[in-house]
């Protein structure tokens, strides 16, 4: 039976996931030159891709598969100069195409499965250290708006902590429009219309945007998408998992939208105790999640303006509180074992730094880090 708290945490996974980096890629679209059929495809077919695709893993493999846009892909997309939408679509492709033929190769999944819980949860904490830091900023920020959210988190937290951040995002919104801090926008009622993107192989945009694309989510989203899921205590379904993304990134790209992958800010919220107290029942998370997505992906012509007049510590807030207890989990798991700790935190304080190198993400950096300080223990006990 379907339990309310595995409502509660996909809608604040999805919303919090939805809310923090649509501005990212509006701005993606808009470097390159998008016009606004072609952006409103593009949050449409993504956010469909990512629906079907988070639905239907789960149902298959039996554990919460969570997805998410490649945030650092994102940033890679708005960062480029002189590549129109149709070059870009062509490298949305060829990144796509080179996520499914990973997962047709086995040997990743099997370096996946062999990274120490110990080293999983540290990168996991120092994915969610920095997002929750600036929770006291958007406190001093506009602390007639934050401060209620903290206190109504703190107090439905003792009750039922599922509900905790979805009440804490009911305040937040209500007390944005009663104190004039956001004013709500004209809205019309429509759906978002599909609009098919012919790609065009530019060679120099292949190799630019396309090889680094997909480079950048599998290195910052789908191998630490699937080491929180190892942290959570799961066996990651690494070959399905980047067939299913790769083929739903495939299809998607030709209407505008660039690739998808596993999640690992907005997977934590969704794996923890708190969605359900069995572990093996989680997986419909993932069910709900979906057709979240989905929604989201109808309704965005509503939803994006909405969002986008809330004010920024609003948003800060809410993703701080949501990865609170998850952070608790993480840290915990990272120093649990006495053998990994000091692995452990070098891939804390590496990740958390949110250094980036060569375009790479500070988690792929944090996890080699961690590894390697591990080998290091491990040859040095051997000999």
């Amino acid at each position: 039976m379907m339990r309310l708290s595995m409502v509660s945490s996909a809608l604040v996974a999805a919303l919090v996931g939805y809310g923090s980096t649509i501005a990212l890629l509006l701005a993606a679209a808009a470097a390159l030159g998008a016009t606004p059929a072609q952006s409103a495809s593009w949050v449409f077919a993504i956010c469909i891709a990512k629906g079907i695709t988070s639905g239907f893993l789960s149902f298959y493999t039996r554990v919460p598969v969570v997805l998410a846009w490649s945030t650092p892909g994102l940033a890679l997309i708005a960062a480029s100069q002189g590549i129109t939408m149709p070059e870009a679509v062509g490298a949305f492709l060829l990144a796509a195409g080179l996520v499914v033929l990973t997962g047709a190769w086995g040997p990743l999944g099997r370096l996946v499965q062999r990274i120490p819980d110990g080293i999983a949860a540290g990168m996991l904490a120092g994915v969610l250290l920095p997002f929750c830091l600036p929770l006291t900023h958007a406190i001093e920020g506009i602390p007639l708006l934050v401060l209620p959210m903290v206190a109504i988190f703190a107090l439905v937290r003792l009750k039922n902590p599922a509900f905790a951040v979805l009440a804490a995002l009911v305040t937040g919104v209500g007390l944005a429009f009663i104190l004039g801090l956001a004013e709500l926008p004209l809205l019309t009622l429509g759906l978002p219309q599909p609009t098919l993107i012919l790609p065009t192989l530019r060679p120099s945009v292949l190799v630019g945007l396309g090889v680094p694309l997909y480079l950048v989510t599998m290195a910052s989203q789908n191998l630490p998408g699937f080491a929180v899921m190892r942290a959570a205590g799961y066996t990651p379904p690494v070959r399905s998992g980047l067939l299913g993304t790769g083929i739903a990134s495939l299809v998607s790209a030709l209407f505008g939208a660039s690739t998808i992958s596993m999640a690992a800010i907005t997977a934590a919220i969704c794996m923890g105790e708190d969605t359900h107290p069995d572990r093996t029942q989680r997986w419909q998370v993932g069910l709900v999640y979906g057709g979240v997505w989905l929604l989201l992906g109808l309704f965005s012509p509503l939803i994006i303006p909405v969002l986008g007049v809330l004010p920024p510590p609003l948003i800060a807030a809410l993703v701080g509180l949501a990865l609170l207890g998850p952070l608790m989990g993480a840290t915990t798991g990272a120093f649990s074992h006495p053998d990994q700790r000091f692995s452990g935190l070098v891939t804390l304080v590496t990740t958390a730094s949110s250094v980036s190198f060569f375009g790479v993400g500070a988690a792929f950096w944090g996890l080699l880090a961690g590894l390697t300080i591990y080998a290091m223990e491990q040859f040095v006990k051997r000999g």
